[in-house]
């Protein structure tokens, strides 16, 4: 058995989103044909605790729309210029030794994870981006921050293609993962409804704040 969440956007109260956890009988292997058999069992039981509509978000989803907000396939438009989401998170990270990485922000997403594993520069310290320290905490807020920066000039798209109630990540392990685009992608919903998605957007202070209501 693996265990899996599902996260649904709350648009009232102190929280962004509810993440339900659910049980499902793991496929092994490394197919798409086993990946595709764990959405479809986390998908089932979602809907068995009345859970309808359910995106996973990743490139291993069967959608067209799932494919597209994955991480790996988006772009985040800075000052210096336009580059794969993942690799400017992976380059802007800051360790003991050496950091940031602005050289691997042009490279293909799996490119510049893979450099970044690699290292051996000791423990990781911030993110650093054009010129602005972030701190490793809360662990996710640096990366859902840039990864809703990324998505927010798509909103007209978004609100035509997406009509979900939920959202996954089969990849994500939260024993093991810090990170998770279906996640990120809820909190996005949940800012857009509530009218401070550009607020929270353009600082990151503010965001933070949204993670963790007082």
């Amino acid at each position: 058995m693996a265990h899996r969440p599902v996260f649904l956007p709350l648009y009232h109260g102190p929280r962004l989103v509810e993440e339900r956890i659910f049980s499902i009988k793991w496929a092994p292997g490394f197919s798409e044909t086993q990946k595709r058999k764990n959405i479809h069992s986390l998908h089932s039981q979602a809907r068995l605790h009345g859970i309808r509509r359910v995106l996973e978000i990743s490139s291993k989803s069967d959608t067209r729309v799932g494919k597209r907000l994955s991480a790996f396939s988006l772009k985040i438009h800075l000052e210096e210029g336009t580059f794969p989401l993942e690799s400017v998170y992976q380059g802007s990270k800051v360790f003991q030794q050496s950091g940031p990485f602005t050289q691997i922000f042009e490279m293909a997403p799996r490119d510049a994870k893979k450099y970044i594993r690699s290292l051996e520069c000791g423990t990781l310290t911030e993110f650093r981006l054009s010129g602005q320290s972030y701190p490793l905490s809360p662990k996710n807020a640096f990366y859902d921050w840039l990864y809703i920066r990324s998505i927010r000039d798509h909103a007209d798209w978004i609100e035509k293609n997406v009509d979900y109630e939920a959202f996954t990540d089969i990849e994500f392990n939260p024993i093991k993962q810090v990170n998770c685009q279906a996640r990120a992608f809820s909190e996005y919903l949940s800012l857009m409804k509530r009218g401070i998605l550009n607020a929270a957007a353009d600082d990151f202070d503010y965001f933070v704040t949204m993670l963790n209501p007082l």
